[in-house]
């Protein structure tokens, strides 16, 4: 049976349209460094697993990744550095400035060609991603804020992948039929699996499909591509 004809795609954005370069661990330990904190990389990627993973959902009322939310983080990542409440305070502004800064990210190759032909095709395209709230000033430093129908950041949201009512909100604003629908991002589980519960056709991006180190998740129907010259060429075919 064919598949039906898409009127819609949805991407994720980190790892998937772009990723930071360096990496968010490597930032921090930059920050760190310049406040004379003596951090290595390695080091500060397990600090910030330890953070994300003592902290709640939602904070004293703010959701995960807001500004409130990663206030708290940044906190619980050098509590035991002895920074002064000023030195914190000045740690989080600079950390902030760095994750909206077009000079933080790098897009990966074929994103801009996927956009314009995904528009020219005249599909709705939007973006279901789990960010901060400075995602749409991210998007609009790599000059991609107009390339989008809708974006659902969920810090702004106050929704996050995998729950199925993001993508289903995504389905509103486009008008379309879940079959109508394609998501495509990195992780198996927050980005297939969940758009697949709805009932949206869906594909892992898998960069390490092309040198043979593909990810250990599997997909239903083993849907993957390795890079995004091999989806935009996909959401062709079925457009």
């Amino acid at each position: 049976m064919p598949r039906p004809r898409l009127r819609a795609v949805f991407l994720d954005v980190g790892n998937t349209l772009l990723h930071e370069e360096p990496s968010r661990f490597a930032i921090y330990a930059e920050v760190a460094q310049a406040h004379g904190v003596a951090v290595a990389a390695t080091e500060m990627r397990e600090r910030m697993s330890r953070a994300h993973h003592s902290l709640p959902e939602r904070l004293d009322g703010h959701f995960r990744y807001s500004d409130a939310w990663f206030e708290a983080f940044i906190r619980a990542v050098f509590e035991a550095d002895g920074l002064s409440e000023g030195a914190l305070r000045t740690v989080t502004a600079e950390l902030f400035a760095r994750f909206e800064a077009q000079a933080s990210f790098r897009l990966f190759p074929g994103a801009r060609e996927l956009v314009d032909a995904v528009r020219a095709a005249g599909l709705t395209l939007g973006i279901i991603s789990n960010w901060s709230a400075r995602l749409p000033r991210v998007l609009a430093a790599m000059g991609l804020d107009s390339s989008f129908d809708f974006v659902l950041c969920s810090a702004i949201e106050e929704l996050e992948k995998p729950d199925p009512r993001l993508f289903e909100r995504a389905l509103a604003l486009a008008e379309v039929e879940p079959h109508e629908a394609l998501h495509a991002g990195d992780h198996p589980r927050l980005d297939v699996e969940a758009a697949r519960s709805v009932g949206i056709q869906a594909v892992l991006v898998d960069r390490g499909a092309a040198s043979g180190r593909t990810s250990d998740a599997t997909t239903n129907d083993g849907e993957r591509v390795s890079d995004l010259q091999a989806l935009t060429r996909l959401i062709l075919e079925r457009s």
